[in-house]
């Protein structure tokens, strides 16, 4: 029998094993026990043990392991890139649709500043008119006409409505209201935009002498989607009816009938469209007693909350808002601005307060009411309050608006009167007053001769600049008066109390004004 080297095992006693010279392994590591003389052999359970614990080492993980993971890592990144990639290239050629642009002008852009048409005369106009689209009932008429003017000196900024209902001379068409300007897409003339845009921006350079630069138009289907794309807008509903704003005649596919409270209210695309398309012209609505000039009060009001929101840093650091919003203009907008223009405009922005931004429009009714009522040509028109095409007032409206000069700003209303009996010399004289930003309301002939011009200052010295300037005009042989009373010549004046300067021309007027 061969000997058996190994202890066993007794009675289910586990022999002790003898750790003298044998070799312990730790992390791969060799550690040598060196034995110890005279030990004790119940010291090992009561003291610590001999051999100190090693700290954990890292194990690292094959090869393969790394290289897998590796490509997964690789693999996502590329995933990302492509989806960002498709993402982008997507929003950017949308962008490109709507502004005209491709990848080297994208680039360009980047790198170099355009300056805008206009911003060398320190404002630039932008017309903005919207229309139900070419397959609706209404054709290419546009229901929404509006203007945003920018101070590029002052860094500031309007907006300006015209009503639809305005009844003007249409070139190439004759007296018209200005929303069928856009019919034509055929005008094609040096100097304006192409299309029905081009003849709605001659229309009102020519009648009511405010330049354009840039036409975007809009479908309302753009409209709707951008304020949706946004999340809504808030707007302070300020009806004069203490129920609120009630519209039946908006149709349901439109967002109608229309129903809102007064006070802050939150719409959303349907709703603001609905609002954009209302002006009360039912038997059975209420809180719109001007109709139309309520409507566009409404619309530059939801104008300034969308631009407010979209430019608010929520909208701007979501990629889905912002695409959202490109491609709510992408399908529906037809504009001449380059995506240089838009960027350029963007710094702009900046630089304007948009709770400054102020609201104007053409008034009717109140105390000095700019448009008047009236049934023409079978239809209800509005047209100058100084009679048809007589824009002279709007004119200078809009110069009041615009201009730093203080005899625009203080906005004298001044009646010319034919006291020479020469052929229209009170008509001639007034033309040539509004251009120096005098601001004529009527002419008209005194009831007889006079030989010697004079001015009735009826401004309670209110106008000083505009008196300084009247004054100026005088010949030498003219007299000035405070009253309509004290002189045969001064009660001529007595039936234009509401102007603040009455101007009787006598025989001795020259014409000091070319």
């Amino acid at each position: 029998m061969q000997n058996d080297s190994r202890r066993k095992s007794i009675d289910g006693f586990v022999p002790r094993r003898n750790y003298n010279n044998q070799k312990l392994y730790l992390n791969n590591k060799n550690i040598n026990r060196t034995p110890q003389k005279n030990i004790n052999r119940y010291s090992y359970y009561q003291n610590k043990p001999v051999i100190k614990p090693q700290p954990a080492v890292l194990v690292k993980p094959k090869k393969k392991t790394r290289k897998k993971l590796k490509r997964i890592i690789i693999g996502i990144i590329i995933l990302v890139l492509l989806v960002v990639g498709v993402f982008g290239f997507s929003l950017i050629s949308k962008i490109d649709k709507v502004f005209h642009g491709n990848v080297y002008s994208d680039l360009k852009s980047i790198f170099t500043t355009t300056h805008l048409n206009g911003e060398s005369t320190g404002r630039v106009n932008i017309l903005l008119a919207g229309y139900q689209g070419t397959n609706s009932d209404e054709g290419a008429l546009t229901d929404s006409i509006m203007i945003i003017s920018i101070d590029t000196q002052n860094n500031t900024a309007f907006t300006f409505s015209i009503p639809r209902d305005l009844y003007l001379n249409v070139p190439g068409v004759g007296n018209e209201k200005i929303n069928a300007a856009n019919d034509n897409s055929n005008f094609s003339q040096p100097g304006y935009f192409k299309g029905g845009m081009g003849q709605l921006q001659k229309t009102i350079e020519q009648d009511l002498n405010i330049p354009i630069n840039y036409y975007a138009l809009i479908d309302y289907t753009a409209f709707e989607d951008a304020v949706n794309a946004v999340g809504g807008i808030t707007v302070n509903i300020q009806s004069p009816d203490p129920r609120g704003l009630y519209d039946p005649n908006v149709n349901k596919a439109h967002g109608g009938p229309l129903r809102l409270p007064n006070g802050p209210v939150h719409l959303n695309g349907l709703t603001a469209l609905a609002l954009a398309l209302a002006r009360g012209d039912s038997p059975y609505a209420y809180g719109f007693p001007l109709s139309d000039i309520n409507r566009t009060q409404h619309q530059r009001q939801m104008l300034i909350a969308l631009e407010q929101k979209a430019l608010s840093v929520g909208i701007l650091s979501n990629p889905v808002a912002v695409t959202r919003l490109v491609n709510a203009l992408s399908n529906n907008v037809t504009t001449n601005l380059t995506l240089p223009d838009i960027l350029r405009l963007a710094q702009l922005a900046k630089t304007i307060k948009l709770a400054n931004i102020k609201s104007y429009g053409l008034s009717y009714g109140g105390a000095h009411p700019l448009l008047k009522g009236v049934f023409l040509a079978g239809q209800d028109q509005l047209i100058p309050q100084v009679g048809i095409n007589n824009f002279s007032q709007i004119q200078h409206y809009y110069l009041t608006l615009t201009s730093s000069n203080p005899v625009v700003k203080e906005n004298a209303s001044i009646v010319v009167l034919n006291g020479g009996n020469i052929p229209y010399l009170a008509h001639n004289e007034s033309a040539a007053l509004n251009k120096v930003g005098l601001n004529t309301i009527g002419v008209g002939n005194t009831s007889v001769e006079y030989s010697s011009s004079m001015l009735i200052n009826l401004s309670g010295n209110t106008k000083p600049a505009t008196t300084k300037l009247l004054t100026s005009l005088l010949p030498k042989t003219a007299t000035v008066v405070n009253s309509t009373t004290g002189s045969v010549e001064a009660s001529e004046g007595s039936n234009y109390t509401n102007a603040n300067f009455i101007l009787i021309l006598g025989r001795d007027w020259t014409k000091v004004i070319n």
